[in-house]
């Protein structure tokens, strides 16, 4: 896969949950610090304090080979107990210029919930780019590996996922 491609890769676990139940878990911003091994915490920012289309959160991320940085993150789409979703930007020009426009972001991300079965199916999916990141900047160093690079992050990131919903179903199926 070539970055030009816009890499992607999603993650679905199914609870024996009720799909409110995931919901509130999903909607928890400060969850996945507690559950990934990249992000280490987030805050609401502009008095923010749910998620809300436009309403924005910083992360701050910590990777083995890029060190620590932050991001600002806007939430770009909510469907009540269906779908979340927000993009990833560079606010602090870490991997190139500075941008909080989310049509530059340097992921997106989301979750999608549906109901089914005993519980609730929930899909977790990321796509990088179209903006600067540490995937751009090893690409900048490295272009002959592009897909080497690519296909490392994506599994990087499909390892982080999983268990980011492997901690959301014990949650959800241990009562919140």
């Amino acid at each position: 896969m070539r970055f030009t491609d816009g890499p992607s890769v999603h993650c679905d676990v199914q609870i024996e949950a009720d799909v409110p139940q995931v919901w509130e878990l999903v909607t928890d911003i400060h969850l996945p610090a507690r559950l990934s091994p990249e992000l280490q915490r987030v805050a609401w920012l502009d008095g923010a304090n749910r998620p809300l289309v436009g309403a924005r959160f910083e992360g701050y991320n910590r990777h083995l080979q890029l060190g620590q940085w932050r991001t600002v993150s806007h939430v770009v789409e909510l469907d009540e107990q269906r779908v979340f979703a927000w993009a990833v930007t560079d606010a602090d020009g870490r991997y190139g210029e500075p941008t909080l426009d989310p049509a530059k972001s340097m992921a997106s991300w989301r979750y999608e919930l549906k109901a089914g079965g005993e519980g609730t199916r929930l899909r977790q999916s990321t796509l990088i780019g179209p903006g600067r990141s540490g995937v751009t900047l090893a690409l900048d160093r490295w272009p002959d590996r592009e897909e080497e690079i690519i296909a490392f992050r994506m599994k990087e990131l499909r390892a982080g996922m999983a268990a980011t919903l492997d901690g959301i179903k014990a949650l959800a199926e241990a009562g919140g």
